[in-house]
């Protein structure tokens, strides 16, 4: 072959695709000794190719990077530090108002439609709803009402006013404070303000503005100083979810003090509000306000400062945090019903554990007193991030980097968003549809019920389970981006955990009362301690429960023949046709009657036309299922006896004239079949019944013992003193009774005392709820029978519950024998043990009021004897004072001494 030379290497050559076989290409080419002119121009002409390729490929791959970074809108913030954090940490800026961003950072509040149109890989700085407790009215309504069902847990607030509406009880207690002869600052701040607008102080109440939007408040004129200074604390919450609520605490934020040296309020310094407000907005323009770059001097500190301060002069300063994040959890608590309502609201469809849209960074303004204790003024829910000097942006920089790597925001979720949507309108779209059913029998269709039930029951606990899985890989992801916040909520700390979620049980019952039980339903499924493993073994009994539904549900054969009125002749005329001997003897009739059977199936398909004939007169086409021969036979023989039973054509009537051969009769028992049929699926279902029964057994002692064990705690005392005071009423039981029927029947409206059953009610449902593994035990036949007794106590104003300190009498249990429900002896036992924890119950909410009044009892005296049966003229007691007193006692009424 002749030697190839160097243009037609160049010819065949296929063009290069990448620098590397460019630089190769050169390489051969250069190599060639022939023809260096062709070879110089080919190289030339190379070498020209390759800076086109490689600045396409640089521009493309630039270009890519750009669409691959994800983007924010930060176009309604005027705050330059938020453009910088978003900066750094890799996303870019839009410089539109572009509603599709990755990232969208408002600075004021975001209508609802809004957040109703984001996507899932969308993530927006606000909640809706949490204008509840950010506006100054709205959170001392809502803390007024928590401070009602819980007065001992909400007492971190100064008493407040809304004006106008509760303008005379505010006249009325400043009255009451001029007849005491005492005198109490009161400060006004408007009702939607910020940053210190609109805020005075009074001295005389009287002088306030009655028709002005405004909140008064008692101004807490004993404040921890420092250098002198009152002072208050920024303290900054980042909410990343509220379905469920997870809330994380800034370990640093401001101390803002004030720039005038403090001292009570008087009527010559009430004006001063450099003095007695600590807002920045209103102290820096006095001339004393101090700048400085070291933070721990000047007017505005951080709060790592004050926490080595307090350290090094003796205070408890772990405690005191304890007591911050206590107070701040107890307010978020009070929004999150709200705020949840209205996020469900607006993102309908959504589950409960999928990834939030909308995440928020609260500031909360607490005030410190002398005591050291925390007090909350107000929530703000776009707190400033003005920079003015270094110690803000070290702080709130730092915030917002944490804040946004909390957030997790990833270009691939846009990506994974799409598709699930995709996939989920082609489920929803293509998926199966229900067909109704016809034609079935009331057995048949409770089985199907119970079958939906216990798939509906598996669905949540996979949608659960995948919740759980969910949260374990985001709380891995936070720990290791948590940086300078500290999750605060949820917690490892199974008291606090507990008490947290018993207030949010009570803010829901309070705040949606009657409305939205899914929330509620959802709100306790989320914060309830069941494991994986528990999850898994709920499912897996779902499962066996459903394979012992489907047993029954093979083919029954027909009906029972009392359903088909029709069927009785037939049944009757086939019964006289049998012979009288116990066991029927084999005949030619039975081997004929087989071969028309046989004939019958085999000329009579389901897809002939004479069938379809048939399904048409008969009535509408039932869907196909299978049949024993038995059932077969009978529906053959139901439209022979439906032909008979209607009267004959004349070419009938003219084949029958012609002497066709009569119906051959059975003489094989109907019955027989069926009762087979019947027993099978009556030993089956004996056995299913069983197991079930034997499980509620074990479960219903397990209760028992539970309950047996239950104790009623006496605030402030341990079991034994609990027990020791009980033991003291029962003992005295004659001088307590009166006392404890008025404080019972006549001092308690129906709410309190429906308050003090349900102080029972409620630990009976969580006790339940670990007994039987059931999160939903209001469909529970045990926990139904618990609510009736419940109902009982509370019959004809309390007197049920009363007629149990009878020991001649038990009204309860007669719901019990009037009812056609078989209650057995574990289950009343239980009963039983429930209405003696509802006594004990009232014994120790009598007690612990007369205690809290500081109440003394007054000494039983010794009652003088009366001959037979005359009833008294004077009843006697002890006045307190050592004194007998006497009053005349009306015929017809008990005997009872007056209240101390």
């Amino acid at each position: 072959m002749p030697a190839a030379t160097t243009s037609d290497i160049i010819r065949s050559t296929p063009v290069p695709q990448t620098t590397a076989s460019l630089h190769s290409m050169a390489s051969i080419q250069t190599a060639s000794p022939l023809h260096h002119g062709v070879v110089d121009a080919s190289q030339a002409g190379h070498a020209h190719f390759d800076d086109s390729v490689l600045q396409k490929s640089q521009l493309s791959k630039k270009s890519h990077k750009r669409k691959s970074r994800a983007t924010a809108n930060l176009y309604a913030t005027r705050y330059e530090v938020v453009h910088a954090v978003v900066e750094q940490a890799g996303m870019q800026v839009s410089k539109e108002d572009d509603p599709k961003c990755y990232l969208i950072w408002s600075d004021s509040f975001v209508q609802n439609e809004r957040i109703a149109e984001l996507k899932s890989y969308q993530r927006l700085n606000h909640f809706p709803g949490m204008g509840e407790i950010c506006r100054k009215d709205c959170l001392a309504r809502n803390i007024s009402k928590m401070n009602r069902k819980r007065p001992e847990e909400y007492n971190f607030t100064p008493r407040t006013w809304i004006f106008p509406a509760e303008y005379s009880t505010f006249q009325t207690y400043t009255k009451e404070l001029r007849k005491r002869k005492k005198q109490k600052t009161f400060i006004v701040k408007p009702a939607n303000g910020a940053m210190g607008n609109g805020i005075s102080l009074y001295r005389n109440g009287e002088k306030i503005p009655q028709n002005e939007h405004i909140i008064v408040q008692e101004y807490m004129d004993k404040p921890f100083l420092l250098d002198g200074y009152k002072f208050d604390l920024r303290v900054y919450v980042l909410v990343t979810s509220c379905d469920p609520l997870r809330v994380f605490l800034y370990q640093d934020g401001l101390v803002r003090m004030g720039t005038e040296k403090y001292h009570a309020p008087t009527d010559g310094n009430i004006d001063e509000l450099c003095m007695h407000l600590t807002n920045y907005s209103v102290n820096k323009r006095n001339e004393n306000f101090q700048k400085d770059e070291d933070v721990s001097k000047g007017s505005k500190r951080s709060i790592r400062y004050l926490n080595n301060f307090l350290s090094k002069n003796g205070y408890d300063v772990p405690n005191l945090w304890f007591n911050i994040q206590n107070l701040i959890m107890k307010t978020l608590i009070v929004a999150e019903p709200h705020v949840l309502h209205a996020y469900r609201m607006c993102r309908a469809g959504s589950h409960a554990g999928n990834e939030s849209v909308c995440f928020e960074v609260l500031g909360f303004d607490i005030f410190l007193d002398k005591k050291l204790k925390p007090w909350v003024f107000e929530v703000n829910r776009s707190p400033s991030f003005g920079t003015d000097e270094k110690i803000d942006y070290d702080i709130k920089s730092g915030l917002l980097g944490d804040a946004i790597k909390l957030m997790n925001i990833r270009v691939s979720d846009k990506r994974k968003s799409i598709s699930a949507e995709r996939a989920e309108a082609e489920r929803r779209l293509l998926g199966p549809t229900k067909r109704p059913e016809h034609h079935s029998s009331k057995e048949d269709r409770g089985d199907r019920h119970r079958k939906i039930a216990i798939d509906k029951r598996k669905e949540e606990l996979k949608q659960y389970l995948n919740m759980i899985r969910l949260d374990r890989k985001r709380e891995e992801y936070e720990n290791r981006h948590m940086g300078g916040f500290r999750r605060i909520f949820p917690t490892e700390n199974k008291s606090q955990q507990a008490q947290w979620t018993q207030l949010l049980d009570d803010a829901f019952q309070l705040f949606l009362s009657g409305r939205a039980p899914a929330l509620q339903k959802d709100m306790t499924r989320a914060y309830s301690q069941y494991k994986e493993a528990e999850i898994l073994d709920m499912i897996e009994q779902c499962e066996e429960d459903s394979v012992s539904l489907m047993a029954p549900l093979v083919p029954r054969g027909p009906k029972q023949f009392g359903k088909r009125p029709y069927l009785e002749e037939l049944v009757k005329q086939r019964l006289s046709s049998m012979p009288t001997a116990d066991v029927p003897q084999p005949s030619g009739e039975d081997t004929e009657d087989t071969g028309d059977e046989a004939m019958w199936e085999k000329n009579s398909p389901p897809t002939s036309p004479s069938f379809r004939r048939r399904q048409l007169s008969n009535g509408p086409p039932q869907r196909s299922r299978p049949t024993s021969s038995f059932a077969h036979r009978l529906s053959s023989e139901t439209r022979e006896h439906r032909s008979t039973s209607r009267p004959l054509s004349s070419n009938q009537l003219g084949k029958q004239s012609t002497g066709s051969q009569p119906v051959v009769q059975r003489t094989r028992s109907l019955t027989r079949p069926l009762s087979a049929t019947k027993r099978i699926i009556a030993n089956h279902n004996k056995e299913t019944t069983n197991v079930k029964s034997e499980r509620e057994e074990q479960l219903t002692k397990r209760t028992l013992t539970a309950l047996t064990d239950m104790r009623i705690k006496f605030p402030g005392k341990t079991d034994e003193e609990a027990d020791t005071v009980l033991d003291a009423i029962e003992s005295n039981w004659k001088y307590h009774k009166p006392r404890i029927a008025s404080y019972w029947l006549v001092k308690l409206d129906s709410i309190k005392r429906r308050k003090v059953i349900d102080i029972v009610r409620m630990n009976i449902r969580a006790l339940l709820q670990r007994v039987w593994h059931l999160n939903d035990v209001d469909n529970l036949a045990l926990y139904r029978i618990f609510c009736r007794v419940f109902n009982r106590l509370l019959w004809s104003h309390g007197q049920g519950l009363w007629n149990c300190f009878s020991t001649s009498q038990c009204s309860w249990e007669t719901i019990f024998s009037k009812s056609t429900d078989v209650i057995s002896p574990l289950e009343m036992s239980c009963c039983r043990r429930i209405v003696q924890l509802c006594r004990q119950c009232l014994l120790i909410v009598y007690q612990f009021a007369a205690e809290t009044k500081n109440a003394v009892a007054p000494e039983p005296v010794k009652t003088r004897t009366y001959p037979g049966n005359e009833a008294p003229k004077y009843t006697t007691w002890n006045n307190g004072n050592g004194a007998i007193a006497q009053r005349p006692v009306r015929p017809g009424h008990p005997l009872q001494a007056p209240q101390p």
